[in-house]
């Protein structure tokens, strides 16, 4: 087969030679690009600031597709996973259920529904009990009033000194050194994940709706899709 389009190749005129030699290299160009991307590495960009400042808004990251392929997330993995599905006409992102015939939005049948991915930290592994307790007085006065206007703690009394917290994964407290801030204390919470699932949050932790807030609280292991490795825009930048 090979041998008669290369013989049917040298028959061609010289300029339709030529371009079908840039077609060749175009396609077969195309071909590595689907098989890395599908395969090899995945390719996300990060739209809100949940993972400040190991990641920002708008930053572009590679992962690893095999990492998770050949072998398990681990604990303190920057994890590229689905989480849920946007509307292709109005574009509106909605996670964890699957998606609806027409969407909620705006009343249109959804016909092509895009995957939603996140990227956060894994925090906890099959089988974990991963809780969260109080831990002290929070004394930087630019977190706090930063804090009082955020999703988590918006509505607070502010008469009220806000309490710093702690994660603890099977009892110990875990040490979080890429946190931007001191995490804030919004109450007493306990989580057991379940066998094949994982616990995610992000590093701008008193701004970010994780897996705390989340109706299912747990990444089932085929929704976790790769392990961030760089960033590649607007400069590359090691992530860990």
């Amino acid at each position: 087969m090979l041998k008669k389009y290369n013989e049917w190749k040298e028959s061609l005129p010289g300029v339709l030679a030529t371009i079908l030699d840039w077609v060749e290299i175009f396609v077969i160009a195309a071909a590595i690009a689907l098989f890395m991307n599908n395969v090899i590495i995945a390719n996300s960009q990060v739209p809100t600031g949940s993972m400040e400042t190991t990641i920002e808004i708008g930053d572009r990251v590679i992962g690893s597709r095999l990492a998770y392929t050949f072998g398990e997330p681990k604990r303190g993995d920057i994890a590229i996973f689905k989480f849920g599905w946007k509307c292709n006409v109005c574009r509106y992102a909605m996670g964890e259920a699957p998606a609806p015939e027409i969407c909620p939005y705006c009343g249109q049948k959804i016909t092509h529904p895009q995957t939603v991915y996140y990227v956060k930290r894994v925090i906890g592994l099959p089988g974990d009990v991963i809780e969260i307790k109080a831990d002290g007085t929070c004394a930087q006065t630019d977190i706090v009033s930063e804090a009082r206007e955020s999703v988590m703690l918006s509505g607070t009394d502010a008469s009220r000194p806000l309490v710093t917290a702690a994660v603890y994964v099977n009892g110990e407290r875990l040490t979080e050194d890429y946190l931007r801030e001191p995490m804030l204390y919004t109450g007493d919470m306990r989580f057991e994940v379940p066998a094949d699932s994982y616990f995610l949050m992000g590093d701008n932790r008193n701004n970010s709706l994780d897996a705390r807030f989340w109706n299912n609280h747990y990444i089932a292991k085929e929704k976790m899709i790769a392990r961030v490795l760089f960033r590649y825009w607007p400069g590359i930048k090691a992530v860990k």
